[in-house]
């Protein structure tokens, strides 16, 4: 069968059954029976099978939104992840309703409740930097709503999720560092509780204990993320008398403000201080000297976590599948951890 778009007339015919049996089987319906149910199943992953769900919803009376909640829409990774879920949604007939937590765990639990409101289809979300409880989320199956993490998720509630594999990009940044004669390798760590933060600092863990460097305990500081976080953890490494030579930060914004502190006292990068950040900010490619950061794929995230939910529309919500998918990062090397070149 090689059509671009797959109906349930070709899974009908293929099966030698009728369309009416298909589209029942698709949705779950006792009448037909278990066999019948798993091989038309079977065939519409086979052949990737789209259905038209805006009309399916229609009939059932729900709307044909997907609520989305991130942190901040303003930041390049989280856009991106937003235009890849745009792009497969829009053409399976679903609008998209977004809303942002600032980082707040009470603006998140409004955000849920605004979107349960808005009768949603489903809710894809990345949690704020104060969730430490799933509660909130926990009621979504109960009210026939389908819930998917992507880059921040939960341990404590079941559900699919798309994440990069931080550990390894982290891996990949310090191994870099190393390999390039660093030796002496701060990291500035985000916070525990959050999964991808908590990922990044094994992968920095990983790298130096196998290159046989002994972490010191105050080369992990734990700082804000942000511009002036960064600031603060450079005034704080560079008054020490055993300095490290690199950093590896846990996100971009605090690599800024490394490179903008070490600047301002006259620190040269990369040959001083190397820096290496990580979410592959649009500013990491055009600041001086340029910085190497782990690309998280972002767009590519976001159809990904798309495509979860249309093909997992297609099963009852009480059927538990859980797909954990990993996206592999990238190393985007560039001048602000060349030191030996």
């Amino acid at each position: 069968m090689k059509k671009s778009h797959i109906t349930i007339h070709d899974i009908a015919k293929e099966l030698n059954i009728s369309a009416s049996t298909v589209s029942r089987a698709l949705q779950d319906n006792p009448r037909i029976s278990a066999l019948t149910r798993t091989a038309v199943r079977d065939l519409a992953l086979k052949y990737n099978y789209q259905p038209n769900v805006l009309a399916s919803s229609l009939r059932k009376g729900q709307g044909n939104t997907v609520g989305v909640i991130i942190p901040r829409i303003n930041r390049n990774f989280f856009a991106n992840v937003i235009g890849g879920m745009e792009e497969v949604l829009s053409d399976a007939g679903f609008n998209m309703m977004i809303c942002q937590t600032y980082e707040k765990f009470e603006k998140e639990e409004a955000a849920v409740q605004t979107l349960i409101n808005a009768r949603v289809n489903a809710i894809i979300m990345s949690l704020s930097m104060e969730t430490r409880t799933a509660e909130h989320i926990s009621q979504l199956k109960h009210r026939n709503i389908r819930l998917l993490f992507f880059d921040r998720t939960s341990d404590l509630v079941k559900s699919s999720s798309v994440t990069v594999d931080d550990e390894e990009g982290a891996y990949l940044a310090v191994k870099h560092l190393i390999d390039n004669g660093y030796k002496k390798i701060a990291h500035i760590a985000g916070a525990e509780h959050i999964n991808i933060y908590r990922n990044r600092k094994n992968g920095y863990l990983k790298a130096m204990k196998e290159s046989g460097i002994e972490v010191k305990r105050n080369w992990i500081m734990h700082h804000s993320l942000i511009l002036e976080g960064g600031k603060e953890a450079f005034n704080i490494l560079s008054s020490w008398e055993d300095r490290p030579d690199a950093v590896f930060c846990a996100g971009d914004y605090a690599a800024l403000g490394i490179i903008s502190a070490a600047k301002q006292e006259k620190v040269r990068i990369p040959d001083d201080l190397g820096v290496v950040g990580f979410s592959n900010e649009p500013f990491t490619e055009f600041i001086e000297p340029s910085l190497t950061s782990v690309d998280q794929k972002g767009e590519e995230m976001g159809r990904m976590v798309a495509n979860q939910f249309l093909t997992q529309s297609m099963y009852n919500i009480d059927e538990e599948i859980i797909e954990k998918r990993i996206i592999q990062p990238t190393l985007l090397i560039r001048k602000s951890s060349l030191k030996n070149h």
